[in-house]
């Protein structure tokens, strides 16, 4: 018995106690609900009977426990039904145990014994008779592991929803800084602490395989406990770290650190960013982590680039008010129907998610699908086009921008007006916002890398095959046929585009998007130029 409370638990024990007594093993709450059960027939394992015990008589075979599966679940149930009257009756007696004949059946319940705080089980056989010698002696024998047993597992079982718990409200925590909902990420944070800290540099840490808890106790570690470390939702070996930003002449980044500490461990950091741009901070690690991949120190910090929403100035946020227009103000015809700010939250995961967007939302695909047709019939918009993924992609982002992060004085050109008339002719566009002398610029730094001297050194041109790849919807297959290579090779020439851009293409979120915009905006450049 003890060995078995040591290698297999409770219900290993359960399991041994139903094939000696030949009837089910179980046990049973203070209501009489089952617990844990167990049928197993007289003869199965046999060489877990100790040397020298007898099993006892054998049963009649028109009352022994069936041995098909259809017929044992239904002796389950007759004998859970008995038990559970038993335990009803044996707590109006108030007895320390209690037994009965029904039928064919002999019903024995033994009350176990625990910590004050955990609500003991009742152990229950139902056998039938003749029942084997000594089995009410075995069955106060084993009250004693199989209590032990009950237990560690239940503290086990507290401690995992604890844990769990704890993991979902971290991750609730990143998802509502990831959305800008600073308040309440505050208040929910304050529970469990550490402090949110502004500002913040955020690390993606890509684990070795079935080592994430380990790797997140080592960053607790290093970090002294000052850092928010979150499980990511998406990616099953990812961990996110939000860690306080500071002086380039402080001690080695908590990143760096753990890449150096654990081996196979890769990361990519953010630059310091405000807290409120956490999203911003996220993308920045994730395309420093593609980078880190192939690098010897397994750590790289996210280059210095500007981002696409600071650029557009007011015209930028007049337009993407406008796009999304139809969300912002959508209304559910029905209460359980997603509202527009669901739906905003929707269509930004799916952006930088792709279909994983459902373990980040906690969605059903189906649930996901019906959403994006729902957006793209309210906006009007392909969602299957990389152009208007983009788009969307950057009005969110626009959207998620503080108005006094925004570079100050862009200029953009006012709306055209109907001729004698006050009212404009038209929203801005998306070509209008690129045309401005800064998203220019911004275009020409991102676009920059391509045009180094060793950019070229392989006969693939990196122009001709990024942009391939993005008027092919970013799709490997149709890139490769109009290339006229295969899947694999042009994986590889992104994976190099990728070390030569220092941004993560293949995997989400991807910079794609403000790939498609630089190309987009160097070429309404070249059809009108900016005033």
């Amino acid at each position: 018995m003890y060995r078995l409370a040591r290698t297999g638990g409770s219900r290993e024990l359960l399991r041994w106690l139903s094939g000696r007594s030949a009837g089910w093993a179980a046990l049973l709450d203070a209501d009489g609900g089952v617990l844990q059960g167990v049928t197993r027939a007289p003869d199965d394992d046999g060489a877990r009977t100790p040397v020298g015990q007898d099993r006892g008589p054998t049963p009649r075979p028109e009352t022994a426990a069936p041995t098909s599966a259809t017929g044992t679940a239904a002796w389950a149930a007759q004998a859970a039904a008995l038990a559970s009257e038993g335990v009803q009756e044996l707590a109006t007696l108030g007895a320390r145990s209690f037994s009965f004949d029904r039928g064919p059946h002999t019903v024995l319940l033994f009350p176990l014994t625990g910590r004050p705080d955990l609500p003991a089980p009742v152990l229950a056989v139902v056998a039938p008779r003749p029942l084997p010698d000594g089995l009410a002696t075995l069955l106060s024998d084993v009250a004693m592991p199989l209590a032990m047993c009950w237990t560690a597992e239940t503290v086990e079982r507290r401690r995992r929803r604890v844990d769990l718990a704890e993991s979902r409200t971290r991750e609730a925590v990143l998802h509502l800084l990831m959305t800008g909902q600073m308040s309440i990420a505050h208040q929910v944070a304050g529970a469990l602490g550490p402090e949110l800290p502004d500002p913040v540099r955020v690390c993606v840490v890509e684990c070795p395989v079935g080592r994430r808890d380990e790797v997140a106790r080592v960053c607790a570690e290093i970090s002294g406990g000052r850092s928010w470390i979150v499980r990511c939702p998406v990616y099953a070996r990812h961990l996110i770290l939000i860690v306080p930003a500071g002086p380039a002449s402080a001690d080695p980044p908590v990143g760096r650190r753990v890449a150096d500490v654990v081996d196979e461990c890769v990361v990519g950091a953010s630059e310091d960013v405000p807290l409120a741009d956490t999203a911003t901070g996220y993308r920045q690690a994730f395309h420093a982590l593609a980078v880190a991949r192939r690098v010897p120190t397994r750590h790289t910090a996210f280059g210095s680039a500007p981002e696409a929403a600071l650029v557009v100035g007011t015209a930028g946020a007049q337009w993407a008010d406008t796009l999304l227009n139809a969300l912002l103000t959508h209304v559910p015809r029905r209460s359980h129907d997603p509202g527009g700010q669901e739906l905003m939250v929707t269509l930004a995961s799916w952006l930088s998610f792709s279909s994983h967007a459902t373990q980040h939302l906690k969605i059903h695909r189906n649930t996901l699908a019906a959403r994006l047709r729902l957006i793209g019939d309210l906006l009007g918009l392909d969602l299957n086009r990389l152009a208007d993924q983009a788009a969307l992609d950057l009005a969110l982002r626009i959207r998620a921008t503080p108005l006094a992060s925004r570079a100050p004085g862009i200029p953009h050109r006012e709306a055209e007006q109907e001729p004698g008339g006050t009212a404009p002719a038209r929203p801005y566009r998306l070509d209008d916002i690129l045309r401005v002398p800064a998203a220019q610029e911004w275009a020409a730094h991102q676009l920059r890398p391509l045009d180094d001297p060793g950019a070229s050194g392989n006969a693939a041109d990196p122009h001709t095959t990024l942009r391939t790849w993005l008027d092919c919807e970013a799709q490997l297959s149709r890139t490769a046929e109009v290339l006229g290579i295969s899947v694999p090779g042009v994986r590889k020439r992104l994976t190099r585009l990728e070390s030569l851009l220092q941004r993560s293409l293949l995997q989400a979120p991807s910079a794609r998007y403000d790939l498609w915009l630089a190309f987009r905006t160097l070429d309404v450049a070249k059809e009108s130029p900016a005033p």
